[in-house]
This record gives C-alpha cells, sequence and structure tokens, in this order.
C-alpha cells in the first residue's frame, strides 16, 4: 500500500480527531449552533470549488441529495448532543457502529447480502456495548440512546451515499448536506441560542475546517490505496479521541468499559476485512 495513502489516513483521523475534542470542549453551547458552525465552515470549501469549477451547485437527485442531507444533519446533530451526555471517547467508538447499521439497511434498501459470519461480527459489536453499558454505573442511558440514533443515522448516509453513486459529484453531495445543516442549524439556533464568547467564534468555526480536512484525506487516501487495507487506519480516530479526553478533559474509563470499545472495533475491523470465498 503507497505509504502516501497511510499518511493521509492519519492525517484525517487527527483532523476529525480534532473535530471530536473541539466539539466536547464546546459542548455547553446547544447542538443546534455547533451543527450551524460546523456547515458554514465547510462550506466555505465547498462552495468556492463549486463555483469556480463550475459545478452543478444543487444537484440534479434532489430526493436522494434531501434523503442523505436529512440523514447526516440527524446523525451530526445526535452526535454533538451526545457530548453533553457521554465522555468523548465513547461517543466516537459508539458511532462507529454506523456500518453495522449500514449493512442491515441495505439488505432492504440495496438488497445486498450479508454473509452469515459477518452476523457474528455485528452480535460482538453490540456485546461491546452491554459491556460498556452493564459494567459501568456512570453510564448515562440518554447518551446511549441519542449516539446509537447517531449511529443509525449514519448507517442511513452509507446506502443514500451508495444510492446517488456517480450520479452526482462528490462536492456537490457534501455541499447540498452542509446548505440544508446551515439552514437548519441557523434557524433552530434562534429558539436555541446560547450567547456566544468571542474567544469560542474561531473553535466552533474550526469545527468545519477539521471536517474538511478530514473528508479531503479520507477521500484521498481511498484514491490510492485498497480500502480494506486503508479503512482499519480511521480507527486511530477512537484511539486518538480517547487519549485525548484522557490527558485534557479528564475523562475516566474502567477497564471494562476499554474491554467493551475494544470488542466494538475488533469487531468492526473483522468485518472490515473478512473477504467471503470467491470475491
Amino acid at each position: 500500500m503507497p505509504k502516501k495513502a497511510i499518511l493521509f489516513m492519519i492525517i484525517s483521523a487527527l483532523a476529525f480527531t480534532l473535530m471530536n475534542i473541539t466539539a466536547k470542549k464546546m459542548a455547553h453551547y446547544s447542538p443546534f449552533q455547533m451543527v450551524f458552525f460546523r456547515s458554514l465552515g465547510t462550506l466555505v470549501f465547498t462552495s468556492s470549488y463549486l463555483v469556480y469549477n463550475k459545478i452543478n451547485y444543487f444537484g440534479t437527485h434532489k430526493k436522494l441529495l434531501f434523503f442523505r442531507s436529512i440523514a447526516g444533519m440527524t446523525s451530526m446533530l445526535l452526535f454533538f448532543t451526545s457530548l453533553s451526555y457521554l465522555p468523548v471517547g465513547t461517543a466516537v467508538t459508539l458511532r462507529y457502529l454506523s456500518p453495522i447499521f449500514a449493512a442491515i439497511f441495505s439488505v432492504f434498501l440495496i438488497k445486498e447480502k450479508i454473509v452469515p459470519i459477518r452476523w457474528l461480527f455485528f452480535i460482538l459489536a453490540f456485546v461491546g456495548v452491554l459491556i460498556l453499558k452493564l459494567t459501568d454505573l456512570q453510564f448515562n442511558i440518554i447518551g446511549l440512546v441519542v449516539i446509537i440514533g447517531s449511529a443509525v443515522c449514519g448507517g442511513l448516509v452509507y446506502n443514500s451515499i451508495k444510492l446517488i453513486g456517480d450520479k452526482e459529484h462528490p462536492y456537490t453531495i457534501v455541499n447540498h448536506f452542509m446548505l440544508l445543516c446551515a439552514l437548519v442549524g441557523g434557524v433552530a439556533s434562534i429558539f436555541h441560542w446560547k450567547p456566544i464568547q468571542s474567544e469560542d467564534y474561531i473553535p466552533l468555526l474550526s469545527l468545519g475546517l477539521y471536517g474538511y480536512v478530514g473528508q479531503l484525506n479520507m477521500t484521498k487516501a481511498f484514491q490510492l490505496g485498497e480500502i480494506n487495507k486503508v479503512a482499519p487506519i480511521k480507527y486511530t480516530e477512537a484511539i486518538f479521541t480517547l487519549l485525548i479526553g484522557i490527558s485534557f478533559f479528564g475523562d475516566s474509563y474502567s477497564l471494562w468499559s476499554l474491554m467493551g470499545m475494544g470488542l466494538i472495533i475488533t469487531a468492526l475491523l473483522l468485518n472490515l476485512l473478512f473477504k467471503p470465498k470467491g470475491s
């Protein structure tokens, strides 16, 4: 695998880690405000790119784009909400359940077939979730429900992107998503507005910058390397986030909690790396 692919994926993981940590630091603001600033920061780059290159700004497959955007916005909103209830490392790890829900939804939406052994991997991941909940008395049930909801919506995002395929330019898809987030987040923020300290504007806007850098480098990594070899590197994001959460936010994890998160990541990696015979 090209070294550049590895480098791009590590940069992507670090960018998303910075976004997660910044979001945790800004969690005292309304989730709608964070969605608004997150989308505003990314729109600067996506809109400029589309206009400069004269690419269809709003796209042509409106229903599919809207479905992807509403699912992505809901997932983002729920993730930001969960940070008020859960340690950031736990929230990020549980959000990685999205591929499992994506696989389940694909059976109904895209008519894909799931190899039986993959169900074992899915069960292992959910056992990890149960270990997290049942062995940690401080684990918040509201936070668990919210972050699982984020993962479910993330699964719908993967399927919607698969349905869109190459019918739309990637920047058009992201831009449509960010436009809806900016609109809904901006309007909803009016009713859930919390005064913003002057020193917090840059961190809030940086959410969009980190998200953009993360997406861009992840795309480059997948273009250069094989998916089954590049994708596992993305899980370093969970490790980076957990370590920073411990170092800067004083997050603490019991041995059982770490085992639960480890089981989730292991199950997802097995699901990613497993190749059926003849594939």
